[in-house]
Parts: structure tokens; sequence; C-alpha cells
């Protein structure tokens, strides 16, 4: 069980980049939380440049896979956040349930190292707000 699930239509990318650094962060701060991460038309892997850039802050996403997200993983989710299924509504319908937080970021996929590294960057400080809220939360 996740506490955060992640989720874009792919899982190639976003969600994964979010996965990873939602992990490592929480363990960096001792914290209990765990993320997974999911999509409705999974790729056949994580794109190469998402894995490029997160080598490049010592994150390996080579072993991760893109999987389908199911009823089973949101439910069992204390939140869910998208990362720009409010573009792509129709290949990404997990916008429409209730409580989900949409993210609004660009799909990385065949965009430049420069381009994927701001979308990274941009992915790590809402993680680490995302963090902070839940650590404050645990605490009151």
């Amino acid at each position: 069980m996740a506490d955060v699930l992640f989720v874009c239509v792919h899982n190639a990318g976003r969600s994964q980049m979010a996965k990873a650094l939602f992990n490592h962060e929480a363990q960096q701060r001792g914290l209990p939380y765990r993320a997974d991460s999911a999509g409705t038309e999974p790729g056949l892997g994580v794109h190469r440049e998402v894995a490029q850039v997160m080598r490049e802050i010592g994150l390996d996403l080579s072993g991760e896979l893109p999987k389908l997200i199911d009823n089973d993983m949101v439910k069992s989710a204390r939140k869910v956040v998208t990362m720009g299924c409010q573009v792509d509504a129709d290949k990404c319908p997990a916008v429409f349930i209730k409580g989900v937080e949409d993210w609004g970021l660009p799909d990385p996929k065949g965009r430049p190292l420069q381009e994927v590294r701001a979308i990274r960057d941009t992915v790590r400080r809402r993680v680490s707000s995302l963090l902070a809220e839940l650590a404050a939360a645990r605490q009151a």
C-alpha cells in the first residue's frame, strides 16, 4: 500500500520521477511514507531522457517498469497526484477521481535534456512540499 500514488498516462516519465524522488526524500528525512506510480496507458519502459536526468542526481530508474493503474491502487492510497492529466483527460481519466491533485507538468518524452531537468527539478520541489505537508499533519 502506498501513501501517495503518482499517475501519468504512460508511467514512463513524470510519475516515475515523482515516485523515486518521494521515496528517496522520505527515507532521507526518516519519514514512514512510501509512494508508488502507475499509468492509464503504460509504456514499455522509462523514457531514456528521464532515466538520464535522474541518474545525474543519483537515482537509478533502469529497473523500473511502467504499470497499469487499478482501482485497488487508488483506493489504498492516502493521496493521488496526477502529473498533467488536466491537459490529456481523455487518456488519463484519473483526474476525475474525487480529491485528486493535478500538478500540470509537461510530458518529458522527447524533450531536450535541459527541459527534462527543469521538469525533474519542479517535481523535486513539489515532492519536497508534499512531504513537508505530510510530516506536519503527522505531528498535529
